[in-house]
C-alpha cells in the first residue's frame, strides 16, 4: 500500500456524523453501503494517488453538515458505482432498495452530461438537469456536494482541467447551489473556482484585508459587541454572528462598481439570529436607532420570501466612519432554511424529520421554476431564461385585485404583463403603477401595484427586447417579432452581414452565409440573416464562425466616423442631442434634407413625432468593439453643500476615465446644490459604472441621467 492508501473517514466516523442529528439512523444499512462502495472502487485512485473511496465517503460527510436523511447519504456514497465500477443498476436496487438506486442512476446520467460552458451544448444540457431535478432533488444535492469535494481537491489535477471544472462551476453549479438557497456552498464554490481562475486576485484581496485589520483592529468583535449591547437594552434575546465577506463576493463588486478596495464599503455582513419572528422587527428597530440606514438597501423578506422558502430581513447601515455594513435578522428556523435551502425538506433534528415550517416543498419549487420553460422550443432561449431565473434577485408587486407577483429584480411592467399570461403580455399598451400612467420601461419595485392596460390588434415591439429581462417575456417576445417582423430582420440582418464581413475585408456571399448558419446551427441563411437582424446573434459571431483567424480582438477600437451600422454609402449621421444616444443602447435614425441622419435613442419621447413618417425612419445599430470616450451624455447631481465636495465628485469622475467637458449649476442652496455634468464617455457601461460609483459617495444626494427632451433637433422636412 502507498502511503496515500488509506481511508480518511471510517465507517465509525461517518455513522457519529449521523448519529449527531438523527440518532435513528439506520447505521446497518449506511455501513452495508459503506462497504459494498470500498469493496466495488477497491484500489481505483484518485489524481492525487490517494484511494478513490475517500472521495465519496467525504461527500457524505458533506451531507451530513446539511442534517440531511439516510437515502441521500448512501446515495452519496454509491454515487460513482455504477459508473466506475462492476456493480449494475439492479444489484444496487436488490441490496439497498430502488429509491436508492434510482438516486444513484440520477446522479450517474448526470455525471455523464458533461456539463460545459460552451454555448451549444449548454442549453441542452440544463434541459436535462432540469429534468433531472423534477425526478428528486437529492439528485442535485449529492452532485453540488461531489462537486464541492471536487474543488476542494482540484488542486491534483492539471492546470487546463482545474481551468475547465472551475469555469463550469463558476457558470452552472454556484449559481444552482444560490437559486436552490444553499448560500454558504455557492460562495464556497465561486471561492473555490475564484482560486484557480484568478490566483492573483484572490491574493490581492487577502493581502489588503490582512492590511486593513492591523490598521483598524478586529472590527467585526467591536461591531458585535456592539451589537449585542443594542440587543440587551432592546430587550431582544439573540446571536449576532460577524464575518468578512468571502474574497470572491469582494471582488465582483468592485467589478460591478469599478471601484479600488479602499473605497468599497460594506465588506462586512453581520446574521442576528432571533427566537420568534416578533424580535427580528424589534432587532431591526434597535439597529436602526444606533446606526443610519443605507436607503435602497432594506428588503423584508419574512413578509415576501423568497421562492426557495428563504425568509429574513436584510439591511445595510453606515458607522461613524462611514463603513457600510449588512446585516441580515431572522429566526432559527429560519436560519435552517436559509444555510440548506430547499435540502431543509430532507433534513433530520433530534431523529425526527424536520419539520420546518418554512421548508419549502421541493416539488412545487421546481414546478414553479422549470413550467415556464415547458413551451421553449429554442434551446438557447431556454439557456438564457434559466439564467435569468438563476443569478437573479426577486422584487414582489400586486395586481389590482391584491395578488402577489413574483419577478426577477429589474423586472417592468411588460414582465409583469407576461407573468399573468402570454396573451396580456402581447396585446400590452401601458402600464399604471400604484395608479399612476408609467412608461414600459419604468423598474419596478417591492410592493408597487401594477395595472397593465391592453388593446386589441396590439403586438410586441422590437423595444421590448430592450425592457424586458425575464425569460418568459424575452422568448415569448422574440417569437412574435420572429413571426412578424421577418423579412425586415432579414434586410437589416443582411446590411449588417455586409458591414461585419467588410470590416475583415470580404464579402457576405451567399455561400459564406450558408457555412456561417451551418456552423451556428440556423435552418438556412435566411433563418441567420433574420437572427441576426433581430439582435439574437452579432455580426461579430457569424465572421467567427467562417473566418475565425480574421476576427480582430475585443480591445479593437471603432472609428467614431464609422460607429454606426445601417447608413447608406456616404450619408452622414450625427447624436441627437435630446436623448444623446450611447454605444450599447438600441438606436434608430430620422432623415434631415440636407443634414443626412439625426440617431436617437429608441425610447427617446421625441420619436413619437416621427410616427406618421415611417419612411424617415432607419433601423440603426452600432459597431461592436470598443468605442473611444467621445460620446457626450449629462448627469444630473444632488450634493450636499459643503467645501471640497464638488472637487471630489470631479477626481471620482476622472478616475472612471470620463471627461468633463461642461458643468452647469442649475439650482443653489444653503445646505445642496443642483448641477447638470456634461460628461464624454464610451458607452452606456460606461455611464452606468460611473452613476454606481458617483451614487455610493455619501455626498451624493441624488444622481440619474439627463435628457432634454425641450431640445429641438431640427424640423427639416425628409
Amino acid at each position: 500500500m502507498k502511503d496515500g492508501d488509506h481511508l480518511e473517514i471510517s465507517a465509525d466516523d461517518l455513522v457519529s456524523l449521523v448519529l449527531r442529528y438523527n440518532p435513528k439512523t439506520n447505521q446497518k444499512l449506511i455501513r452495508a453501503a459503506y462497504d459494498y462502495g470500498r469493496e466495488m472502487h477497491a484500489e481505483q485512485l484518485r489524481h492525487s494517488g490517494e484511494l478513490y473511496f475517500n472521495h465519496p465517503v467525504a461527500v457524505a460527510a458533506i451531507l451530513t453538515e446539511q442534517n440531511l436523511d439516510d437515502a441521500t447519504l448512501i446515495t452519496a456514497l454509491l454515487h460513482d458505482t455504477i459508473e466506475d465500477t462492476q456493480a449494475s443498476y439492479s444489484e444496487v436496487a436488490a441490496r439497498f432498495g430502488s429509491e436508492i438506486a434510482e438516486l444513484v442512476d440520477g446522479v450517474t446520467k448526470l455525471t455523464n452530461l458533461q456539463l460545459n460552458s460552451s454555448q451549444t451544448k449548454q442549453a441542452e444540457n440544463f434541459r436535462k438537469l432540469f429534468m433531472a431535478m423534477s425526478k428528486d432533488l437529492r439528485v442535485i444535492l449529492v452532485k453540488l456536494s461531489d462537486r464541492l469535494h471536487n474543488m476542494r481537491t482540484i488542486r491534483a489535477m492539471k492546470p487546463e482541467k482545474q481551468a475547465q471544472k472551475a469555469r463550469e462551476t463558476m457558470d452552472i453549479y454556484a449559481p444552482l447551489a444560490g437559486r436552490m438557497g444553499m448560500q454558504w456552498m455557492r460562495e464556497e464554490l465561486e471561492d473555490l473556482a475564484f482560486r484557480v481562475l484568478n490566483p492573483e486576485g484572490r491574493a490581492s484581496i487577502i493581502r489588503r484585508f490582512i492590511n486593513l485589520q492591523k490598521e483598524t483592529g478586529d472590527v467585526i468583535q467591536r461591531i458585535t459587541g456592539d451589537m449585542r449591547l443594542e440587543l440587551d437594552k432592546a430587550g431582544v434575546e439573540a446571536e449576532v454572528f460577524g464575518r468578512a465577506k468571502k474574497p470572491y463576493s469582494i471582488w465582483r463588486k468592485m467589478q460591478e462598481k469599478d471601484q479600488s478596495f479602499a473605497r468599497l464599503s460594506d465588506i462586512y455582513g453581520f446574521r442576528i439570529i432571533t427566537e420568534n419572528e416578533e424580535d427580528c422587527y424589534r432587532a431591526l428597530g434597535a439597529i436602526h436607532q444606533r446606526w443610519r440606514a443605507v436607503p435602497g438597501r432594506f428588503k423584508d423578506y419574512i413578509s415576501q420570501p423568497k421562492t426557495n422558502g428563504y425568509r429574513s430581513i436584510h439591511t445595510t447601515v453606515s458607522g461613524r466612519d462611514g463603513k457600510r455594513v449588512e446585516v441580515q435578522i431572522r429566526t432559527v428556523q429560519m436560519n435552517d432554511v436559509a444555510e440548506t435551502g430547499v435540502a431543509a425538506h430532507w433534513s433530520y433534528r433530534d431523529g425526527v424529520r424536520s419539520n420546518n415550517p418554512f421548508a419549502v416543498d421541493p416539488a412545487k419549487w421546481i414546478s414553479t421554476l422549470t413550467e415556464q420553460f415547458d413551451a421553449e422550443e429554442d434551446h438557447e432561449d431556454f439557456l438564457e431564461a434559466v439564467k435569468l431565473e438563476m443569478y437573479s434577485d426577486q422584487v414582489f408587486c400586486f395586481t389590482p385585485k391584491g395578488e402577489v407577483v413574483k419577478l426577477p429584480r429589474g423586472a417592468t411592467p411588460i414582465d409583469f404583463a407576461f407573468a399573468i399570461h402570454t396573451r396580456i403580455g402581447m396585446a400590452c399598451v401601458g402600464a399604471k403603477v400604484d395608479h399612476m400612467r408609467v412608461p414600459l420601461w419604468t423598474r419596478l419595485k417591492n410592493g408597487q401595484s401594477v395595472e397593465v392596460i391592453t388593446a386589441e390588434g396590439q403586438s410586441p415591439q422590437a423595444t421590448w427586447l430592450d425592457i424586458a429581462v425575464t425569460g418568459k417575456a424575452r422568448s415569448a417576445i422574440r417569437r412574435a417579432l420572429r413571426e412578424e417582423d421577418r423579412a425586415r430582420f432579414v434586410k437589416l440582418g443582411r446590411e449588417l452581414a455586409r458591414s461585419a464581413f467588410e470590416h475583415v475585408g470580404r464579402k457576405a456571399t451567399d455561400k459564406a452565409l450558408s457555412t456561417a448558419a451551418r456552423n451556428m446551427r440556423c435552418n438556412d441563411r435566411i433563418d441567420l440573416l433574420a437572427r441576426l437582424g433581430s439582435a439574437e446573434i452579432t455580426g461579430r459571431e457569424v465572421v467567427q464562425a467562417v473566418y475565425p483567424e480574421l476576427v480582430p480582438k475585443e480591445g479593437a477600437k471603432v472609428d467614431a466616423k464609422r460607429a454606426v451600422i445601417g447608413l447608406s454609402p456616404g450619408q452622414s449621421f450625427e447624436r441627437a442631442f435630446c436623448c444623446q444616444p450611447l454605444p450599447g443602447e438600441r438606436i434608430v435614425g430620422i432623415t434631415f434634407k440636407g443634414r443626412g441622419v439625426v440617431v436617437h435613442a429608441i425610447d427617446c419621447d421625441r420619436m413619437s413625432a416621427y410616427e406618421a413618417q415611417p419612411d424617415r425612419w432607419l433601423d440603426l445599430r452600432w459597431h461592436e468593439g470598443a468605442h473611444p470616450a467621445v460620446y457626450g451624455a449629462t448627469i444630473e447631481l444632488t450634493l450636499n453643500n459643503d467645501a471640497g465636495t464638488l472637487g471630489r465628485i470631479c477626481t471620482l469622475i476622472g478616475e472612471t476615465r470620463a471627461n468633463i467637458s461642461d458643468l452647469q449649476f442649475v439650482d443653489r442652496k444653503p445646505d445642496y446644490f443642483l448641477i447638470l455634468i456634461y460628461v464624454e464617455l464610451r458607452d452606456v457601461a460606461h455611464l452606468h459604472s460611473l452613476m454606481l460609483t458617483l451614487e455610493a459617495e455619501s455626498d451624493v444626494a441624488s444622481v440619474s441621467r439627463y435628457r432634454n427632451m425641450a431640445h429641438d433637433t431640427s424640423e427639416t422636412p425628409a
